[in-house]
């Protein structure tokens, strides 16, 4: 398991420092010494973006934020394609189904998330950060 696309949540968690963040920043700390690849869909960067303006209300602090993920993570662009075949997905969610997708053309091995059960019918598995960290810690 070695590229994980990452649920809006999860970068939630870790910004807001919200229960749990402590794993999502050693599931980071493996994305930055590259012992998995991180992506981040681009519509969620825009979603944080909300949340972000919304909480904090200091634009330099969002930028910054938002710049670090971009840094740090592969951006998945959303296009057309992906759009249209999450239309079609099991996942009832729209917003989740184009995570799904996107994660699937991407040949990503793993969905990284909080809310496994609105992933129960993705095509690509989904793991909190503990079940994750429970794996990686075991690769070379």
């Amino acid at each position: 398991m070695k590229n994980i696309v990452i649920d809006i949540n999860i970068f939630m968690d870790f910004l807001f420092k919200r229960e749990g963040h402590e794993k999502v920043a050693e599931v980071f700390r493996y994305c930055a010494e590259n012992r998995l690849i991180g992506y981040v869909c681009a519509h969620e960067i825009t979603t944080l973006s909300y949340f972000l303006h919304k909480s904090i209300k200091e634009k330099g602090q969002v930028i910054k934020s938002l710049s670090w993920i971009m840094r740090r993570f592969k951006v998945i662009e959303v296009n057309a394609m992906i759009l249209g075949k999450s239309l079609h997905s099991e996942i009832d969610d729209y917003e989740d189904a184009v995570i799904e997708v996107s994660a699937y053309e991407n040949n990503a091995d793993c969905i990284l998330t909080r809310d496994i059960s609105d992933f129960k019918k993705s095509m690509v598995k989904a793991a909190t950060p503990e079940e994750l960290l429970a794996i990686v810690k075991h690769l070379p």
